[in-house]
């Protein structure tokens, strides 16, 4: 009956018949639960295809009547091949004139209306993309006595941050170069609360990539990963998942590639039909073997459910440009094999967890 419930209450907000008072308890609800949030994009998505199927099915309707009452007038001839063709050649001579005068006329129609749509439309702007980091001075005193207790950072620092990921059992990390803006210092924290002091190694702004090593006397190497990095590009529909830390623990959410490029045609990114929140920046995107795809960056503000991804080949591009410059990072070996194929998702989600890192990102005062 909840779910009943539920599911009228997410009817109601999409159609707009929601009382304002109760739409804006509803929109908190939904920043404050992500598995709402990602019931009402699949249900939007629901609606979008059953409207679409409804129109395909009314387009086809008309299209038969339409030919029917050809058919009856003569227009349309159904018989044999022969007798048909020369119908149609017929009915070409005698309207030929009025057609190419047709198509002009509506060619030039069109060129103009897409010159004046181009002139009248606003040009893209970076403000229609929201970076997935969050700030955490903006959380509850609860949430932030919290981390500062379990961190290691100095009083009255600003904390910002996002998720991470280990690409390398030594204790390096990707998380995307928006997380470490503005700052010098990381702390990284593990599932189980076990906070590590962190250095940047490298930053790639244009990439939106950021390269982290574990410089902790308390961190413990593990002894393998157990997803890889793919370098193949992704398939259109395929489902995916992420775990990252919109919240204080790790949260884990799914959902499917709808474009294989990113905003504004960015072939170095890829869209995701996936709910998404600040403090996901920087999190894994795995396919269903469990190979990472890409790396979570962005959203779009005015679309409802539309993520990026970085592409997991330029990981591999940045590490590949790094090893000839930087001695460091020849040491990195980027796991080649996922052991996660063939495995339920609770048990993926199992095995990855821990290889997943809340990033905090701060200066010293």
């Amino acid at each position: 009956m909840e779910d009943i419930l539920l599911l009228q209450a997410i009817e109601r907000y999409l159609d707009g018949t929601m009382l304002p008072a109760e739409k804006a308890y509803f929109e908190q609800l939904r920043k404050n639960t992500p598995e709402i949030d990602q019931m009402v994009v699949e249900h939007n998505m629901f609606l979008h295809q059953m409207d679409m199927f409804s129109a395909n099915k009314n387009l086809r309707n008309s299209l038969h009547e339409t030919h029917t009452k050809l058919v009856e007038r003569g227009d349309v001839y159904e018989g044999g091949e022969l007798s048909a063709k020369g119908k149609v050649v017929q009915l070409y001579n005698k309207y030929k004139r009025v057609t190419a005068i047709a198509a002009s006329v509506g060619g030039a129609i069109a060129l103009a209306m897409s010159i004046i749509v181009i002139s009248l439309s606003p040009a893209p702007k970076k403000e229609d993309l929201q970076e997935l980091s969050k700030k955490f001075n903006s959380l509850e005193g609860k949430v932030n006595a919290e981390i500062k207790n379990k961190s290691k950072f100095p009083d009255g620092a600003s904390i910002k941050g996002g998720t991470g990921f280990l690409i390398d059992t030594k204790g390096y990390l990707i998380t995307n170069a928006h997380v470490l803006k503005g700052s010098s210092f990381v702390n990284v924290t593990n599932t189980k609360g076990d906070v590590f002091n962190a250095k940047i190694v490298f930053i790639d702004t244009p990439k939106d990539l950021a390269i982290l090593k574990i410089s902790d006397d308390d961190y413990v190497s593990l002894k393998s990963l157990p997803y890889s990095i793919a370098k193949s590009d992704v398939k259109l529909g395929e489902e995916v998942f992420t775990l990252g830390y919109p919240r204080n623990d790790i949260t884990y959410t799914k959902g499917d590639i709808s474009a294989k490029t990113g905003y504004n045609g960015d072939t170095s990114t890829f869209q995701i039909q996936v709910p998404a929140n600040p403090g996901n920046s920087g999190g894994p995107l795995l396919n269903k073997n469990g190979e990472v795809v890409g790396v979570l960056s962005t959203r779009e503000i005015e679309a409802e459910g539309v993520t990026f991804a970085i592409k997991s080949k330029n990981i591999h591009n940045l590490i590949d440009q790094l090893k000839t410059t930087d001695t460091s990072i020849q040491n990195i070996k980027m796991p080649s094999h996922s052991n996660l194929k063939g495995m339920d998702r609770e048990s993926q989600i199992n095995k990855i967890e821990d290889c997943v890192y809340m990033v905090q990102a701060f200066n010293k005062k």
